[in-house]
């Protein structure tokens, strides 16, 4: 029997590749050998997105001390992978397909978890060691940069990246929005030749308004309801200045996928010319999901909490939807599994199975720490379900 397993993490509890692994041991505790035995963890594009990817492509990480989300020093990764080392799938969505491609990803730099809830706000913290891992990659020759931007602190529309690449924002010095009042001008230039840089993403807020970065995803990073308006009315202003100091239109604002990550896809692409590329197509391919689903007898997938919010097509949800295409049995186990959810699911794709692993009644603190526990006994017993089932 071939059993693939393919989890997102399970936030606060446990990253992908350890689910995925928990998920196998279960499995082989209920059925035992001969038992042919797939990981794959996924990656959103947050925690997580740099050593999944350069894992998977044989590649190699290095650690390099950059600013964090507060000005302070953190260890971030730096991913290389050869670009000919990837399918012709993923190789597609990028221009440059020889030479090295270097991985960064912004939740290990910028992160929100990072920051220390009673200190999130967005106007204190910075996107400055993106680009210092920029530097960092064009130092070392890559060929392109992949920068992964999901989990981010900042609403800083990347102008802490560009400070670091070479900007100026007078008269301030490092500058986040909390001094944004006092930019004058821009000046400065980035003298570095940075080759193509793709933003993986699958955020579609355009930077401004209702449907903005500050609107939409302020609050979660720590800005108030009050403050929503002269957050964005500040970033009108700096994002008018970038745009004229770049010679680019205004229009970019309106971009869909401006907003993501606070901007910082709408700073990149005014000043690097930075693309954006849909980020689970592109992991799918990356991972070869379509063969490796198909080869497989059963698919075990899964994340933290399956609600409603799962349902828009990405992640554990998605891989559910292509099992059924390939008519692989598949089963979503979940730290929590919303039943309203479950029953749409099982609705829309007959015979997958969905589970909840965490005790009723069990106190969240603990389940969180027990989730790997949790999960693999749940296989354990699904499996073992089954197969007397079946027998």
């Amino acid at each position: 029997m071939h059993i693939l397993a393919a989890f997102d993490k399970f936030k606060d509890a446990m990253p992908a590749d350890r689910a995925c692994d928990a998920a196998l041991s279960g499995a082989l505790e209920a059925l035992g050998e001969p038992l042919t035995l797939t990981r794959a963890p996924l990656t959103d594009g947050g925690e997580g997105f740099c050593p999944i990817l350069t894992e998977a492509a044989s590649g190699y990480m290095e650690y390099h001390t950059v600013c964090g989300p507060l000005g302070e020093e953190v260890e971030a990764p730096l991913g290389w992978v050869e670009l000919g080392r990837l399918p012709e799938s993923a190789r597609r969505f990028l221009d440059a397909k020889n030479g090295k491609l270097a991985i960064i990803e912004m939740a290990s730099v910028a992160g929100l978890e990072q920051v220390p809830s009673a200190q999130r706000h967005p106007g204190h913290c910075t996107t400055r060691g993106v680009g210092e891992l920029i530097r960092i990659a064009v130092a070392q020759e890559a060929s392109a940069i992949l920068l992964g931007i999901g989990g981010s602190a900042t609403s800083d529309l990347g102008l802490g990246a560009l400070e670091a690449l070479g900007l100026e924002f007078c008269p301030s010095g490092q500058v986040t929005p909390a001094q944004w009042g006092q930019i004058e001008s821009i000046s400065g230039t980035i003298e570095l030749d940075v080759p193509p840089v793709y933003i993986a993403c699958d955020v579609d807020n355009p930077l401004l308004g209702q449907k903005g970065a500050a609107a939409v995803y302020g609050p979660q990073k720590g800005l108030m309801p009050h403050e929503i308006e002269a957050f964005d009315d500040a970033s009108t202003r700096v994002a008018k200045k970038l745009c004229a100091f770049f010679n680019q239109d205004e229009l970019m604002m309106k971009v869909p996928g401006s907003g993501a990550a606070g901007g910082i896809s709408f700073g990149l692409k005014v000043a690097l010319g930075a693309k954006y590329l849909p980020g689970f197509e592109l992991v799918t391919a990356w991972l070869d999901l379509s063969r490796k689903i198909q080869e497989a007898d059963l698919v075990l997938t899964g994340e933290g909490k399956f609600d409603g919010s799962s349902l828009a097509g990405k992640g554990p949800y998605a891989l559910l939807a292509a099992a059924y295409c390939s008519d692989t049995a598949a089963i979503l186990l979940a730290g929590l599994a919303e039943e309203a959810t479950a029953e749409i699911v099982r609705g829309r794709f007959p015979g997958t199975a969905v589970y909840s692993i965490t005790p009723k009644g069990l106190p969240l603190p603990e389940a969180l720490e027990s989730a790997a526990e949790f999960l693999m006994k749940k296989v354990t017993e699904v499996l073992r379900t089954r197969t007397t089932h079946d027998e």
